[in-house]
């Protein structure tokens, strides 16, 4: 019912966002000498105004813009891997407004650090076990489930940016933002009193399972089966899955090669209309491939009258969870196309929804935004978007956040016994994107509106 209830949220926010934005072009240009269209030229709209096409590259030296960038950078990342969603929300704004970078390069170092914090958590939770079943930490049918259509919805979110106007994408971000946050803060709370509840039944000598028959607890507790001890080489080797590695790997490559030959191409030209819609079949024929596996087995286990589920998501895999599942990747790639960030705010809460178990969730989604995010590291790389110095830096403060991130919130949860504080963590990051994005999309929004500024919709081909 919540999920019903906050998919119903964002259908109505997002519509009513979309109309209004007619309304608002009306309001803001109707002092002005010039035409309210409906499609209108970027470069003599909002770039010229703004000038986010102008590169702003500060210096890398010593200040204290670079010690804010630091600290801020460093808790980011740590809190964002923590909780799955990378940070991009906290990183953007802080690169345009403490630091002075333009937009675009913000978007773009933003990239880096959430691929360096990504990179540094994997490989972190490669050395880790799962903390109740004798099963990689890494779920990959759901990384090969929801990989290729959050890239896709990449695509979809770098185009959108184009067209949408940018007080719209804030509205937007807004509203996703929100809505994710509470419903994750609510799910929290719900896996707080289920630990209570938990702590309480060991402390009167009686076992207390979840509805799945586990133990939501980390490894620092016993399990319900003894487990042998093992070396970090011999837990590293269970969590690594080489074949399906290899396929994410392959994905990975194939988007590289059509962003990469695409971004080379004339705008709007037929080879570039084609190398477009050919991620789709890349997208869907793995997506596909997952989407049958999962159902057939499914099915298969449910008429055997076989209870156990399928990955780490406590919902049965039937064609509509299946299609619900592919099209969030989607959005969430598409958020990421739009905010600059890896993705991870909608795969975080949506991992957590369907039932998997939080430390499972944030090693599962910051393996996927380790591709997704390292992509768009590339592009920008080859098209010379950010200053090298200052990426390589702040990428390097990503990778310890990333890593002492994973350590330090392990070590909590082993003292509190509570794994819900990655789920507060995830709330608390996604608000405070929330909050920071909206700050600096609405003072940008009045600017515009008082300058009498183009409000609406953009053409997409002309402003490539």
């Amino acid at each position: 019912m919540a999920s019903k209830a906050l998919l119903v949220y964002m259908l109505v926010g997002f519509s009513l966002a979309v109309v209004s934005v007619h309304f608002v072009d009306n309001y803001a240009r109707r002092d002005s000498t010039k035409p309210s269209l409906l499609l209108f030229s970027r470069t003599s709209g909002l770039e010229q105004n703004n000038g986010s096409d102008d590169k702003v590259w500060p210096e890398l030296k010593f200040s204290w813009k670079v010690v804010c960038a630091t600290v801020i950078g460093f808790l980011g990342s740590a809190c964002g891997t923590v909780g799955g969603v990378g940070g991009g929300g906290i990183f953007v704004p802080m690169l345009v407004l403490i630091v002075g970078f333009d937009t675009k390069s913000a978007a773009a170092i933003s990239k880096c650090m959430i691929m360096g914090a990504s990179a540094s958590s994997v490989w972190y939770n490669l050395r880790v076990p799962h903390p109740c079943r004798e099963v990689p930490i890494i779920d990959y049918d759901l990384a090969l489930l929801f990989q290729p259509m959050l890239m896709l919805g990449i695509t979809i979110g770098v185009a959108l940016s184009v067209v949408f106007p940018y007080w719209l994408i804030t509205i937007l971000i807004i509203i996703l933002f929100m809505g994710t946050s509470t419903r994750s803060f609510v799910k929290a709370s719900e896996m707080w009193k289920e630990e209570s509840m938990l702590k309480n039944a060991m402390e009167d000598k009686r076992t207390f399972v979840n509805s799945r028959g586990e133990l939501l607890i980390d490894t620092e507790y016993d399990p319900l089966v003894p487990r042998q001890e093992k070396t970090p080489m011999q837990i590293m080797k269970d969590n690594l899955n080489i074949k399906r590695l290899l396929v994410l790997l392959l994905v990975w490559v194939c988007f590289l090669l059509l962003q990469v030959t695409k971004n080379y191409t004339a705008a709007c030209t037929t080879i570039y209309w084609v190398l477009t819609l050919a991620e789709v079949p890349v997208a869907l024929a793995v997506f596909g491939y997952e989407f049958v596996k999962l159902y057939r087995e499914s099915k298969k286990r449910r008429m055997e009258g076989n209870q156990e589920l399928i990955c780490e998501a406590a919902i049965q895999w039937t064609a509509t969870n299946l299609v619900f599942c592919g099209l969030c990747g989607i959005l969430g790639g598409s958020v990421g196309g739009l905010l600059g960030s890896g993705g991870g705010f909608i795969l975080g809460p949506l991992l957590l929804e369907i039932g998997v178990i939080p430390q499972v969730a944030s090693a599962t989604a910051t393996f996927v935004m380790m591709f997704s995010s390292s992509l768009s590291v590339v592009e920008f790389y080859l098209h010379k978007r950010f200053p090298i110095p200052y990426a390589v830096y702040l990428m390097c403060v990503s990778v310890l956040a990333g890593f002492w991130g994973q350590y330090f919130i392990r070590k909590l949860i082993a003292i509190l016994k509570r794994a819900s504080i990655i789920v507060f963590v995830l709330a608390g990051v996604i608000f405070a994107s929330a909050l920071t994005m909206g700050v600096v999309g609405i003072e940008r929004s009045i600017k515009m509106i008082h300058n009498h500024e183009f409000m609406g919709f953009l053409d997409f081909c002309s402003n490539q």
